[in-house]
C-alpha cells in the first residue's frame, strides 16, 4: 500500500542529496546517442537570424493582441483579447527565457542576454538565480536530491491545478525575488549560486521590483487595473498554455537514471505549437545535447530517433500518457513508465543504484 511506503525528501538540503552523491549519480557519465562528429558540429552552429525572426514575430503578435485588448476594453470581447495577449506574453516569454538561458537563441551573445533579461522579467523569474538552477537541472536531470526543478512524488493534484494560473510557482518566485531585494538567499540557492554572482542576483531583484511597483502605482494613478493586466498579471492568467506544453517533459518517467531517454519525453507538435514552445517538444534531444540551438532540434531528432523510444504522436497523447502514469504513482509512487526502444537502439543506461518499479 502507498501509505506504507517511505516518501522521499526531494529537497537539496535533505538526506537524498548526500545519498545521490554516494551512489555516484552526481558525477556519472550520461548516455549520449552516437552522432557523427561532423554532423554534430553542423547542428551546434549558432545563428542570429532564426532568433531575430522569431522574436520579431513574437513581439508583432504580442503588440497586435495588445491593441485588440486595449480597444475592446469595456466589452466581453476584452476577456478573449486579454487571454490571447497573455498567452503570447507568457508562453513565448517562457520559451525565450529557456533558450536564451542556454545562450543558443542567437549567435551574438549580447542578444541572448538582452532577451534573457526581458523574458526573465516577463516570467517573474530571478534571472541569475534561475540560470544557475536550470544549469543544475540539466547536469542532474530528475536526480532526487540534486535537481532543484524536480517534481516530487506522489503527485499533488491540487498543486497541479492551481499551477494553471501559476499560484504555486508564481508566489514562490515572487517571494524569492522579494527576499533577494534584502540580500537574502535560501539555503538551496546558496548551494548553486556562485559567490561572485550573488550581488548580481540582488541587483536584478531590486530592478524588477521597482518596475512592478511602478506598474502598480500607474494603475492606482489612472484608477484602472489595465496597466497590471498588460505587465505582471499576464504571467498568471496566461500560464495555462505553458502548463499544458511542459507537463510531458519529465512526468511519469524514471528518477535517478543517467539516460535522458528514460527521464525525458519527446512529442510531436504542429508548426504553430513549435513556434510558441521554440521546439522544446523535442525535449529528449534538448536534454541530451543542450547546446544545440532550438532551430536545429528537428534535425537533431532525425539523427537520434532510431536510438530513442517512439515520440508521442501529439500533445494530447503525451498528456494522456502522463496522467495515466501519475494515477499509478498515486497508489505506488515508485512506479515509472519505461517506453520500449526500437530494435535499432542501444540498451537503456540505468546507472548506479536504480531500483524503481516500471512497466
Amino acid at each position: 500500500m502507498a501509505t506504507a511506503m517511505k516518501k522521499r525528501d526531494y529537497s537539496m538540503t535533505g538526506p537524498e542529496y548526500q545519498l545521490a552523491r554516494e551512489k555516484g549519480l552526481a558525477s556519472a557519465e550520461w548516455y549520449a546517442c552516437p552522432i557523427p562528429r561532423q554532423r554534430m558540429k553542423e547542428l551546434m552552429k549558432r545563428k542570429d537570424w532564426p532568433g531575430i525572426r522569431d522574436s520579431i514575430i513574437w513581439f508583432a503578435l504580442l503588440i497586435a493582441a495588445g491593441f485588440l485588448a486595449y480597444y475592446s476594453w469595456g466589452t466581453w470581447w476584452s476577456v478573449l483579447a486579454f487571454f490571447l495577449y497573455a498567452t503570447f506574453y507568457c508562453t513565448n516569454a517562457d520559451a525565450m527565457w529557456h533558450e536564451s538561458s542556454h545562450g543558443t537563441a542567437f549567435k551574438t551573445q549580447w542578444l541572448n542576454e538582452l532577451l534573457y533579461q526581458i523574458s526573465s522579467f516577463m516570467t517573474l523569474k530571478p534571472p541569475t538565480a534561475a540560470r544557475w538552477s536550470h544549469a543544475h537541472h540539466h547536469s542532474d536531470t530528475v536526480i532526487v536530491g540534486l535537481d532543484p526543478e524536480i517534481r516530487p512524488r506522489p503527485p499533488v493534484w491540487r498543486t497541479m491545478l492551481i499551477e494553471i494560473v501559476k499560484l504555486n510557482e508564481g508566489p514562490r518566485d515572487f517571494s524569492r525575488k522579494f527576499l533577494h531585494c534584502f540580500g537574502i538567499l535560501s539555503d538551496v540557492e546558496k548551494m548553486y549560486i556562485p559567490e561572485e554572482k550573488k550581488r548580481v542576483v540582488f541587483r536584478e531583484a531590486r530592478v524588477h521590483m521597482l518596475i512592478l511597483l511602478g506598474v502598480v502605482a500607474w494603475s492606482i494613478h489612472v484608477g484602472s487595473i489595465m496597466p497590471c493586466l498588460f505587465i505582471g498579471l499576464p504571467t498568471f492568467y496566461g500560464f495555462l498554455t505553458i502548463v499544458v506544453l511542459t507537463l510531458p517533459q519529465h512526468l511519469g518517467l524514471c528518477e535517478d537514471v543517467i539516460d535522458h531517454r528514460l527521464n525525458t519525453r519527446t512529442y510531436y507538435l504542429n508548426r504553430f505549437g513549435r513556434f510558441l514552445y521554440m521546439n522544446m517538444n523535442y525535449h529528449t534531444e534538448h536534454h541530451m545535447f543542450p547546446m544545440i540551438p532550438y532551430h536545429a532540434l528537428p534535425a537533431l531528432h532525425e539523427e537520434m530517433k532510431a536510438d530513442c523510444p517512439q515520440p508521442s504522436p501529439n500533445l494530447w497523447a503525451a498528456l494522456k500518457e502522463v496522467i495515466a502514469a501519475l494515477r499509478k504513482q498515486r497508489k505506488d509512487y515508485t512506479y515509472s513508465l519505461i517506453r520500449p526502444l526500437p530494435d535499432t537502439a542501444h540498451p537503456y543506461k540505468f546507472g548506479p543504484g536504480y531500483n524503481g518499479k516500471a512497466s
